[in-house]
């Protein structure tokens, strides 16, 4: 049975995690690590889980922890998990992180966007970026493995068929993408209040949204070229989704909706949780709420000349929690899907 730590459990996607995986019975989560919980019990911090996991909360004290677990996934703020992963690494422990520290290849891109130093440099040749449907060989042998952004992992797969088939420019894409509250963390920042965030709808991070380079990096190295994008965030009234809509010039205006819909199909025919929609139909975040799944519909603007591509997931599912589950699944070589089939919760 595969021994698994949480570090960072208790966070949402650490609890989300948990939840995914404590009934599992080929996976075993030996050690949930939070710094603000010690001596707690996991259900005293979620009484969801109350009966079925009690686990007591560890401090991180690398030494301890490591004799309880050989896979660990940690859940904490960039900056932090260059402190952590290479001790882990070092002790022959395989692991996945959901932090920026490790998603970039270069470098200076990370420190000029996260405005931190990187840690841990020498490490960054040796991540694999954690997309299962682009890396899915590469993850299989991995030690290290960085759980792709939210907003990037929608925006990425929305674009990608298009892109590396060159039916679309590499230049001026626009996406503009919508996000539950729950992206932002388990925190108490008066932004993330209810009264601050019921019936409102707002953009943030404008130009300057870290996720921004990391959608162009995947992109860029997918299309051979240097991609740049103008990614506008926004944060919407409910907990848990997201909604990406992309706008591309297409290069031709000999392809009809159903000859994109047939490229799009057949680029995904193969990958379990991508759901390419009849034409005509278009995604909703309920429909993916509470699963692994990424649903995404193409449409054409023929006055414009553009593609339109709609996707959505759900922030702590795909977006965070289940896709390190996936990619656990795939480091481990157990079945793919394991544990990650529920339909969304849609009520």
């Amino acid at each position: 049975m595969l021994k698994l730590g949480i570090i960072g459990a208790t966070g949402y996607v650490g609890a989300e995690i948990v939840r995914l995986l404590a009934l599992r019975d080929d996976i075993k989560i030996t050690t949930v690590v939070s710094n603000s919980f010690v001596g707690q019990p996991f259900s005293a911090v979620y009484p969801s889980l109350r009966g079925i996991y009690d686990n007591i909360c560890d401090k991180l004290d690398i030494d301890e922890i490591s004799e309880k677990a050989d896979f660990f996934i940690t859940a904490l703020p960039h900056g932090v998990s260059t402190s952590v992963i290479p001790r882990l690494l070092e002790k022959g422990k395989r692991v996945i992180d959901h932090s920026g520290d490790f998603r970039f290849r270069d470098v200076n891109v990370y420190e000029k966007w996260y405005k931190v130093t990187h840690n841990a440099p020498h490490l960054i040749s040796n991540a694999v970026y954690g997309l299962p449907e682009l890396y899915r060989n590469e993850i299989k042998t991995a030690f290290l493995v960085a759980d792709p952004g939210c907003y990037p992992t929608c925006s990425i797969l929305a674009i990608a068929p298009a892109l590396e088939n060159r039916i679309v420019s590499h230049k001026d894409i626009v996406i503009t993408a919508v996000s539950g509250v729950s992206g932002a963390g388990r925190k108490s920042e008066l932004a993330y209040a209810f009264c601050e965030t019921d019936e409102n709808f707002k953009a943030y991070g404008i130009a300057n949204h870290r996720h921004t380079p990391e959608i162009e990096q995947e992109l860029s190295l997918l299309c051979g070229k240097p991609v740049m994008v103008s990614f506008t965030p926004h944060l919407a009234p409910f907990k848990r989704g997201m909604l990406a809509t992309s706008y591309m010039n297409l290069d031709s205006d000999n392809l009809s909706p159903a000859d994109i819909h047939s490229l799009y199909v057949d680029y995904y025919r193969n990958e379990p949780f991508v759901r390419i929609l009849p034409l005509g139909q278009l995604p909703e975040t309920k429909h993916v709420a509470g699963s692994n799944y990424v649903d995404i519909a193409i449409t054409v603007d023929s006055r414009l000349n553009k593609l339109i591509v709609v996707s959505v997931l759900d922030n702590l599912g795909k977006g965070s929690a289940s896709q390190a589950v996936q990619a656990l699944n795939i480091m481990a070589g157990l079945d793919e899907t394991k544990g990650l089939l529920s339909p969304g919760l849609y009520l």
